[in-house]
C-alpha cells in the first residue's frame, strides 16, 4: 500500500508521500536511542508539564485535527473531535498519575529492607491502525513517555498526516527532539526495526495476521510485546433487559466508527423469548442510520477506510448470504463515488461461514438466537477472539455467570463497550496480551526492578 491520503468519500487521492531511506531511519534510530538517554532521567514534574501541554494544544486545535482524521479516514466529523478530546484525557490523566503508578514500592524481606522500582525501558516502536488514528496512539504514547521511554510510531499508510500532525503535537509541547517520533515506512521495514539493538520493546494494534508477525520477530530478539488485535465481541441480551435500551445501543455499538472498531459489538445473541421483540427494533434502528459524507455533522456513517476494506465486507457477507444466512437490510455497496457499503443485519447465520468464524469490520451485525444462558455463554466463547463483551441483563444472578464464565478481556453490563483511561483494555485468546490505559497500562513497558540491602552486611559496612 502506498503512503498516501485517499479522501474515502470520493475515492480521491490528495497527497503522497516517499517512504524513508534506510539511512533516514537509522539517524531516527539513533536520535530516540540518544533521546532515551536524557528523557529517562527527567522528572515525572518536567514530563507531566510538556503532557500538559500536549493536551492544551490537542483541546484548542480539535477540529482542525478532527477534519485531517475525517479527510483521511473517513470518520464521522463530530467522532473525529471527540476523538482528539480524548486524547488530551489521557495526557492530563498521565500527566496527574504516572508518578504515583511508578512511585518505588517496599517489600518484605527476611534479612533486610527491599523495594520495587519501575524504570523506563528504552526505544518503544508502536505499530498503530488507521481506525482511531489519534485516540491509538496517544493511548500508548502518554503513558510511555510518562514512564521516560521514548516511542517510534509506525502508523498506518493510509493516515500519514495524522501521523505527522501527532510528532508536531509532542513536539510542540516542549517533548525534547528524538522523544517522539513518526516513521513514514512500509510492512516491509518493519522486522529490520525490531531487530534493531536500539529498541526495546514493540507494541501493535492491528489485525491477527500482523500481531503473529510482530510477536515472532519480537520473540527472537527476547523484546517485550503488547497486543491489541482483532475482535468479535458478543453483545448479549437476555429477558430481564431493557429493550428498549438494549436496540438504542446495540444500533450505535455495531455502527460506531463506521463499524470499524475492534471492540464494537459484531456478535448479537439474543435470548428466544425477547429474539423477535428485539429483531423488529433493531432493524427498523439500523435501517435509520444516517449514511453520508462524515464532514457533514448530521451523518451517522461514513465510508469505510479503504476500497479492499469495503471489498472484504462485501465478500464475507456475501459467502454468508450464498451459505444460507438472510440479509434482513443492507448487504451491498451503496452507488456512487466513495467507500459506502449499506448498514447490514443477518440472521440465520450458518456455522462455519464467514459471519460465524471471522471478524467483520465494517457496518454489519450478526445476530443469534440463544435458548438460554448457556447457550448464550457458548455462542459466545465459540469465536478464537476474546476482546470485550457487553451483557445486558437485570438478573444478578445471570450477571455472576456471565463475568465469570465469558471469554474476554473485558464485560460490561449493561453498557456498551469502551476504552477508558482508569480501566486496563485488551483481551484473550487470538485477541491478543498485555494491557494498556490505567494504573497497568504504564507498567507495560518498565522494568520491574527488585532492590534489596540486607541489614546485617549494610551494619557491617557502617562499623568499618
Amino acid at each position: 500500500m502506498p503512503i498516501a491520503t485517499i479522501n474515502p468519500a470520493s475515492g480521491q487521492t490528495l497527497e503522497t508521500f516517499e517512504s524513508l531511506t534506510r539511512k533516514q531511519i537509522d539517524r531516527k534510530l539513533e536520535l530516540a536511542s540518544t533521546a532515551w538517554r536524557a528523557h529517562r532521567h527527567t522528572t515525572f514534574e518536567q514530563r507531566a508539564k510538556w503532557m500538559r501541554r500536549a493536551a492544551d494544544l490537542l483541546e484548542s486545535e480539535n477540529h482542525s485535527l478532527g477534519h485531517l482524521m475525517t479527510l483521511e479516514m473517513g470518520k464521522p466529523i463530530i467522532a473525529a473531535v471527540a476523538e482528539v478530546a480524548k486524547c488530551a484525557t489521557v495526557c492530563r490523566y498521565y500527566a496527574d498519575h504516572a508518578a504515583r503508578f511508578l512511585a518505588d514500592k517496599s517489600a518484605p524481606a527476611a534479612d533486610g529492607h527491599a523495594r520495587i522500582v519501575f524504570q523506563p525501558m528504552g526505544v518503544v516502536l508502536a505499530i498503530m491502525p488507521w481506525n482511531f488514528p489519534f485516540w491509538q496512539v496517544f493511548r500508548f504514547a502518554a503513558p510511555a513517555l510518562m514512564a521516560g521511554n521514548c516511542g517510534l510510531l509506525k502508523h498506518s499508510s493510509n493516515v500519514p498526516q495524522c501521523a505527522l500532525a501527532i510528532e508536531d503535537v509532542f513536539r510542540r509541547a516542549g517533548f525534547p527532539e528524538g522523544v517522539f517520533q513518526t516513521l513514514l515506512i512500509g510492512s516491509s521495514d518493519v522486522e529490520s526495526i525490531i531487530e534493531d539493538s536500539r529498541v526495546a520493546a514493540v507494541t501493535i494494534t492491528g489485525s491477527e495476521g500482523a500481531g503473529r508477525s510482530v510477536a515472532a520477530t519480537a520473540g527472537r530478539s527476547l523484546k517485550k510485546t503488547v497486543l491489541e488485535l482483532g475482535g468479535s465481541d458478543p453483545f448479549i441480551v437476555m429477558p430481564s433487559a431493557n429493550i428498549e435500551a438494549a436496540v438504542s445501543t446495540a444500533v450505535k455499538a455495531r455502527m460506531i466508527n463506521n463499524g470499524q472498531s475492534c471492540i464494537a459489538a459484531k456478535r448479537f445473541i439474543v435470548h428466544r423469548s425477547v429474539y423477535d421483540d428485539f429483531i423488529e427494533k433493531f432493524v427498523a434502528g439500523v435501517k435509520a442510520v444516517k449514511v453520508g459524507d462524515p464532514m457533514h455533522e448530521s451523518t451517522e456513517l461514513g465510508p469505510l477506510a479503504t476500497s479492499s476494506i469495503r471489498d472484504e465486507i462485501d465478500d464475507q457477507v456475501q459467502k454468508t448470504i450464498s451459505a444460507g444466512a438472510r440479509a434482513l437490510c443492507g448487504g451491498k455497496r451503496t452507488d456512487g463515488p466513495g467507500f459506502y457499503y449499506e448498514p447490514t443485519v443477518l440472521i440465520d447465520i450458518p456455522e462455519g461461514s464467514p459471519a460465524d468464524d471471522e471478524e467483520l469490520f465494517g457496518p454489519v451485525a450478526s445476530v443469534w438466537s440463544a435458548h438460554d444462558i448457556d447457550d448464550a455463554i457458548r455462542i459466545a466463547n465459540s469465536t478464537r477472539f476474546g476482546l470485550g463483551s457487553s451483557v445486558w441483563t437485570s438478573d444478578y444472578d445471570e450477571m455472576a455467570r456471565f463475568v465469570a464464565d465469558i471469554e474476554a478481556g473485558m464485560v460490561f453490563i449493561n453498557g456498551m463497550v469502551a476504552s477508558e483511561v482508569t480501566l486496563p483494555f485488551g483481551g484473550v485468546k487470538n485477541s491478543g496480551y498485555g494491557r494498556e490505559l490505567g494504573n497497568i497500562g504504564i507498567r507495560e513497558f518498565v522494568n520491574i526492578k527488585a532492590i534489596k540491602l540486607v541489614t546485617a552486611l549494610a551494619t557491617h559496612a557502617k562499623t568499618k
